[in-house]
């Protein structure tokens, strides 16, 4: 039996659908694993060993109905479940899973107010659509694969941060995700640890600004490592600290201790630190502090984000409270969270 997953983006989302991967790839060992995605996230899946093959999309999708179509692929799964896997499934003429976008309960949510979300991980919603194949949660939470050979070393990582150091994500594919510089600097003004700051390119001149509180203390690392080295920059922190981002769901691959902050989404629509079996409300995960201010209002107000806060005054990020998250990776960094994966404190080499 030959099998093609979707999901075409992006960096989080992709990662949260590795558990279908392995657990499809152990219990049903007589099932080829291909992969359809962009060929920008190739770095996300390039290195999983539970995938076949990979399909890299870099233009158009109607561009690839050809070389899909040769597979003769007799399931598809649709993680993406948008107007452009309809015209794959719809070319393929294959009989297709696509999991639940839930997309009334999330307007429910961000206009109403009215949570009929269930209390469960959009990895469990990406699960159901293998559980006709016999296929189950295994519960060992994410997977991400780091390329074999050389990582990094004591010259890629400041002698200061030799000894350990707090992950700061503070990219976000919305500004409305991304916690003000402000808010940063007031952090980092707390916190007793030497701190990391992780993001791409367009992240820098923030983190340049974050950075001019104390170059000693505060390392911006934003735009001088790819993916896959700010992913291994993540598994050698002590905790993580992090916007809802793809660097958030690679820091639970790795069972970082993490505290997510929550700006106009909420981890209500499914998409929180995810490590196994373990849900929003009523199993939360020993490893995991939610920073959220449920007291405003407005939150949340879009299931994806926007440019600027359209009530012009970002509540929701600029009134989280930045001691608490202190004391919180304070307590974690002396205290290690148990978890199912949680990575080695190794030191670089």
């Amino acid at each position: 039996m030959k099998v093609l997953v979707i999901r075409f983006s992006s960096i989080g989302d992709i990662v949260l659908t590795t558990p279908v991967l392995r657990c499809l790839r152990e219990q049903r060992p007589d099932i080829q694993i291909h992969y359809l995605t962009k060929i920008a996230f190739a770095p996300v899946l390039g290195n999983n060993p539970h995938i076949h093959h990979i399909h890299y999309m870099a233009g158009e999708v109607d561009e690839m109905i050809p070389e899909l179509s040769k597979e003769k692929f007799d399931l598809i799964l649709d993680l993406h479940h948008n107007l452009r896997t309809m015209r794959v499934k719809k070319a393929l003429k294959v009989p297709a899973r696509s999991f639940p976008k839930l997309n009334i309960q999330k307007w429910l949510l961000t206009n109403l107010k009215l949570n009929m979300m269930p209390d469960i991980s959009i990895v469990d919603r990406y699960l159901e659509t293998v559980s006709s194949l016999g296929v189950k949660n295994d519960g060992k939470g994410l997977d991400h694969y780091l390329p074999s050979g050389k990582g990094l070393g004591n010259s890629d990582i400041p002698m200061s941060h030799w000894g350990g150091y707090v992950g700061c994500v503070i990219g976000g594919s919305m500004n409305t995700k991304k916690l003000p510089v402000e808010q940063w600097r007031k952090f980092c003004s707390e916190v007793p640890f030497p701190v990391m700051l992780l993001g791409g390119p367009e992240d820098r001149d923030a983190g340049d600004a974050i950075a001019s509180l104390d170059p000693i203390k505060i390392y911006n690392s934003c735009g001088k490592f790819d993916l896959n080295e700010s992913a291994e920059l993540v598994k050698i922190s002590r905790v993580i600290v992090s916007n809802d981002t793809g660097l958030m769901h690679i820091a639970a691959a790795y069972g970082k201790p993490i505290i997510s902050l929550w700006g106009n989404t909420s981890p209500e629509m499914g998409m929180f630190p995810y490590y196994g079996y373990n849900n929003l409300r009523s199993r939360v995960a020993p490893q995991s502090v939610i920073m959220e201010r449920k007291e405003v209002g407005c939150h949340p107000c879009s299931k994806i984000g926007y440019d600027k806060c359209p009530r012009k005054h970002f509540r929701c990020m600029n009134e989280l409270d930045m001691h608490q998250v202190s004391e919180s990776v304070i307590k974690m960094w002396t205290t290690p969270a148990s978890g199912n994966k949680l990575a080695d404190q190794n030191k670089p080499q």
